[in-house]
């Protein structure tokens, strides 16, 4: 088992060999992490904390993992917050984007550049001086608003008289936000083949080293698809609230960051476990019992309906949850000693 463990690690590692990007300057954690008034940091800055507050001065970026975030200050260069709550009071001349449950640009605050937030409510009472990209629950634009750009939106927008926008207001389903570290444009197309190799070489890797496991994680989700996407409906609610529920004390900021990483790879894994078992359901009907053809064309086909406006996002979501939920019913019956027929499935099923 150690050495499986170690050929997926290794094989994770090549599939995670991207170019990284250049180490912030100066690096802050705490539960509450503060620049104070009249404090300067003349370099690129991340935080993390329970809460984030910026009353002085960033001269570069500030990038912030929080449970809240807080610019009351001035932050010189771009902002990328991922937070519970996101409230700038003061000013940001570069780009802002944010993901979390609220957003919050109040009247008297100021973003320079674009604005992309993805947010279960949002508000702009400020100033945003280009673009601004929204998706969220609920989108409210205050009377003091205003927009340089176009505004660009999905969700309940309730517009104030009296907010001003320079450009196109438009609403676009499912809105293609750019929240996080940015990187040049391809056609969509382009994507959708990068995701298809990526994805197949992890399937690939899990089913070499976990081959048997694999094959019964596929048969649990074909038997009972309602159990598993079900389970992996509330590990996909769940464990981000156990998640930023760690963000709120100093010792459990390191456990919150692991966990956020290992949970963003179990979501890749049970999307990947969910296509291949879409795909060993349609080999079924042509008598196929090749795990490869299975795993290609379960990955083919969640691709392809990626281009089906809002009908593909679902698809794709339930296929997330059934791969997630048949994953840790698995790992509960093999690792839990609750063995079950789909848990010692032979190779030869596949």
């Amino acid at each position: 088992m150690k050495k499986r463990f170690a050929v997926l690690l290794a094989a994770l590692v090549l599939l995670a060999a991207v170019p990284a990007p250049v180490a912030a300057d100066e690096t802050r954690s705490g539960g509450t992490v503060v620049v104070e008034e009249g404090e300067t940091i003349t370099d690129d800055l991340t935080a993390f904390g329970g809460t984030v507050i910026v009353r002085g001065t960033v001269e570069g970026d500030l990038t912030a993992f929080a449970g809240n975030v807080f610019v009351d200050g001035r932050v010189n260069g771009d902002l990328e917050a991922f937070a519970g709550n996101v409230r700038v009071n003061g000013t940001v001349t570069g780009d802002a984007s944010a993901a979390g449950g609220n957003f919050l640009l109040a009247d008297g605050g100021r973003i320079g550049g674009e604005l992309e937030a993805a947010a279960g409510n949002v508000v702009v009472e400020g100033e945003v001086g280009r673009d601004a990209r929204v998706g969220a629950g609920t989108i409210t634009l205050g009377p003091s608003a205003v927009v340089g750009g176009d505004f660009v939106y999905d969700g309940d927008l309730d517009r104030a008289q009296g907010a001003r926008i320079d450009g196109e207001v438009r609403e676009e389903p499912n809105v293609d936000l750019g929240v996080g570290v940015g990187g040049p444009l391809f056609p969509s197309w382009v994507g959708a083949v990068y995701g298809f190799v990526v994805n197949f070489l992890l399937g690939a890797v899990v089913l070499l080293v976990f081959s048997r496991f694999s094959g019964g994680v596929a048969d649990r989700a074909i038997a009972d698809p309602l159990r598993s996407a079900g389970v992996g409906l509330l590990l996909f609610v769940g464990i981000p609230i156990l998640l930023v529920l760690l963000f709120v004390s100093l010792v459990g900021i390191p456990l919150g960051i692991l966990g956020s990483i290992l949970y963003a790879f179990v979501l890749w894994l049970g999307y990947v476990y969910g296509a291949f078992a879409l795909g060993a359901w349609l080999a079924g009907f042509a008598d196929s019992d090749s795990k490869w053809v299975a795993l290609a064309v379960g990955l083919v086909l969640v691709s392809l309906v990626g281009f089906v406006p809002i009908l593909g996002g679902l698809i794709q979501f339930v296929v997330l949850l059934l791969g997630l939920g048949a994953l840790a019913l698995g790992g509960r019956a093999r690792y839990g000693g609750r063995g079950d027929e789909t848990a010692t499935t032979t190779d030869s099923t596949l």
